[in-house]
């Protein structure tokens, strides 16, 4: 895969009070997606109302490239929800570390569900499924 289209993920989380702005952006990425508007965008995941791997809270997940990265987080930003965006490497940790972006107040994660470094639990990095 090229730099550019090499694979990222976003994590939007939502509380029971947010909910509802989580399920307005996830219609609204689904949209984008359908339209073409960012033809980059090639998954968005169903709102997860429960702790997923290492994430603690509620949250959806989409799959995209890297160039679109300024769009993703252009609309994440205005959200107001908190996010985390992410390359996909062979460092599982920091992907979701070091590598990670943050929008919103960073959440802390449950670090010992991920991978060690250039191991993959066989789990699908950048296929389209959620968890």
């Amino acid at each position: 895969m090229t730099e550019q289209g090499s694979p990222y993920h976003a994590h939007v989380y939502y509380l029971p009070d947010t909910r509802a702005a989580a399920e307005a952006l996830r219609i609204r990425l689904i949209d984008n997606m359908k339209s073409g508007e960012i033809p980059q965008l090639l998954f968005v995941g169903q709102l997860k109302d429960r702790k997923a791997g290492p994430h603690p809270i509620p949250q959806f997940e989409m799959h995209f490239t890297r160039e679109a990265v300024p769009m993703i987080l252009r609309l994440i930003e205005d959200s107001g929800l908190t996010a985390l965006v992410h390359p996909l490497t062979d460092d599982d940790l920091a992907d979701h570390t070091t590598l990670a972006r943050w929008i919103g107040t960073p959440i802390e994660l449950d670090l010992s569900t991920l991978d060690p470094p250039g191991r993959n639990q066989g789990v699908a990095r950048f296929a389209k499924s959620d968890f």
